[in-house]
């Protein structure tokens, strides 16, 4: 029955880790065809129990073998090869497929010989024995081994099978595609244009500039022009074809317009202080490797609009534990007492803000150091599902290492007059599996870059100190 795929079909094995990854891989494969062994599916039932991100997919997949073999109805229908459904592949950004594959089960014993160093009972090893034995039974096949193991896919690739990686999770074929957030105008950019006119509002200089380049643009990117006559930051404000409207930017620079004491040192801190100010803008996205400032910036923004704005009611910070070492246990005390340790950066950067006059002495510097503690909140990813955050600054520290399935469960848990921050680099991810393609936070970058009332932004220089620096550059 499988020789179907010889009409320029394959037929994808599938290992255990792309279904933990991603539930919805049985769907996503358009017209060819996929195949389980039967070592797969021991491999889900022993992962199916738990409260991990993992263990969830896991039980999803079941969810969906099960309407399958529903579908099905009898063991011929299986043993044929269960039609496919035609589903919304909305992630794929492609044309919806008229005619899906089929789903073959291994049904009767299929065993190759591996080489003695390469023994069957490990599941990895099986895998590869299955794969080679419908290659050889099906010649005119071509069978195509997916995991997300790099290992397997270097044995299968010695072996003499053709092995890839699960592809459709990918946000971008290169991360040098991934939106940067600002963009320089070119040189004879105000002599381009088809029109121009200005205006100030509420204390502020807006420009209407229509011309072919303004249709690169995207909502809230930041645009500038250096120089010493003629330099100007500005954010796009509104965009409608090829007019957009740009709006000049504060500029943070300077200590008059210092953000709980904090000013910017760079352009793109500044470009990242107008994003978390401005009220309209919902979600904010920030990148950059260590020390450019992510974690800081937000941290003064934050606490300037909750405690001196009232803009909302609390700080709410999180991330996701992996530790980078050996994991050192258990950790006692309540939840914000465990999520403790996870957030060094939090008191690092609070030891930084709390400006408190030395005249008041070592009482005033502990009310206001309880002040700032009172107004933020340590929350464990662990227990966000079915929340609901009300006019909240929530800040999601090294989301590089979230799942995009993960990144869509919290930002949906944002209320009315709340604002996510997401702060990451995505060079540094630990979680198994993520890649700087896949992170979540490469995902929302992308996703967001056309909605109105998002921002993002790529920190670029490094400003926590020369040896921090050097070593980003020479390490």
């Amino acid at each position: 029955m499988i020789k179907r795929a010889i009409d320029g079909k394959r037929l994808f094995v599938l290992d255990t880790n792309v279904l933990m990854h991603d539930p919805t891989a049985l769907y996503r494969f358009d017209e060819h065809d996929i195949f389980l062994p039967m070592v797969v599916l021991e491999e889900l039932d022993r992962g199916k129990k738990g409260l991990s991100e993992v263990s969830r997919n896991v039980r999803q997949v079941s969810r969906f073998l099960d309407e399958l073999m529903l579908q099905a109805g009898n063991s011929d229908a299986i043993a044929k090869g269960i039609q496919l459904p035609t589903v919304d592949n909305r992630d794929t950004h492609k044309a919806p497929v008229k005619t899906r594959g089929r789903l073959f089960f291994q049904t009767t014993q299929m065993t190759y010989d591996l080489p003695k160093d390469l023994p069957g009972q490990l599941a990895d090893n099986a895998i590869l024995s299955i794969a080679t034995s419908l290659q050889n039974s099906y010649p005119e096949t071509t069978v195509i081994l997916v995991s997300k193991d790099i290992n397997l896919r270097i044995k299968a690739t010695v072996l003499g099978i053709h092995s890839e990686d699960y592809f459709n999770d990918k946000v971008l074929d290169d991360v040098d595609l991934l939106y940067k957030g600002s963009t320089e105008l070119v040189a004879d950019f105000w002599n381009d244009l088809n029109r121009l006119e200005s205006w100030t509002k509420e204390g502020r200089t807006y420009y209407e500039v229509e011309g072919d380049v303004v249709q690169d643009w995207y909502p809230n990117q930041l645009i500038y022009s250096p120089g010493e006559g003629n330099s100007i930051e500005a954010v796009v404000h509104s965009i409608n074809d090829s007019v957009a409207d740009i709006k000049l930017l504060h500029d943070y620079r300077k200590d008059n317009h210092s953000v709980w004491g904090i000013t910017a040192r760079n352009r793109e801190q500044n470009f990242a202080l107008n994003l978390l100010m401005d009220p309209d803008v919902d979600f904010v996205s920030l990148l950059g490797q260590a020390g450019t400032g992510k974690t800081l910036l937000t941290l003064a923004a934050a606490l300037t609009q909750t405690i001196e704005h009232k803009r909302y009611a609390e700080i709410i910070m999180t991330r996701v534990t992996v530790p980078v070492g050996e994991d050192i246990g258990f950790l006692p005390g309540t939840e914000e007492e465990k999520m403790t340790p996870w957030m060094g950066a939090l008191m690092d950067n609070l030891e930084v803000l709390n400006k408190t006059d030395a005249s008041a002495g070592e009482w005033g510097k502990q009310a206001t150091n309880d002040l700032l503690q009172s107004r933020i909140k340590i929350r464990s990813l662990n227990f966000m599902r079915g929340r609901t955050f009300l006019n909240r600054f929530l800040i999601i520290d090294e989301a590089q290492n979230l799942t995009s399935k993960q990144m869509k469960t919290l930002i949906t848990r944002a209320g009315p007059g709340t604002k996510i921050v997401c702060l990451g680099n995505i060079a540094q991810i630990d979680t198994p599996y993520l890649s700087e393609t896949t992170s979540g936070l490469t995902y929302v970058v992308d996703r967001f870059k056309n909605w109105e009332h998002s921002g993002h932004i790529t920190l670029l220089r490094g400003e926590r100190s020369r040896l921090a620096d050097y070593a980003n550059e020479n390490l």
